[in-house]
């Protein structure tokens, strides 16, 4: 299937681009966020916690504008309509 994947920030800058349109056999948004991240290299541990346990540091990732951690985090589910967005954790003063 093809999904919509909008990223924000350094994960835009890793990209190369805001939207990408990725092919993928992913079922859940944690197979997806591996792929991505042997995708572009860039990626590479910005996405996934090291214990392949949950998101990254703060990373937020949205499945039709709805935070997957309020889903089934990296076991939610994926379909040919979701538009996956994603985050990366901001700080500042």
């Amino acid at each position: 299937m093809q999904l919509e994947c909008v990223f924000f920030g350094p994960f835009r800058d890793a990209v190369g681009e805001t939207t990408v349109f990725y092919d993928t056999d992913a079922g859940t948004v944690g197979e997806l966020l591996v792929e991505l991240e042997a995708a572009y290299p860039d990626l590479e541990g910005e996405l996934v916690a090291d214990d392949g346990d949950g998101l990254a540091g703060e990373t937020v990732v949205t499945r039709d504008k709805k935070n997957v951690v309020h889903i089934d985090g990296l076991e939610t589910s994926l379909d040919e309509e979701a538009v996956i967005r994603l985050v990366p954790s901001v700080y500042g003063g």
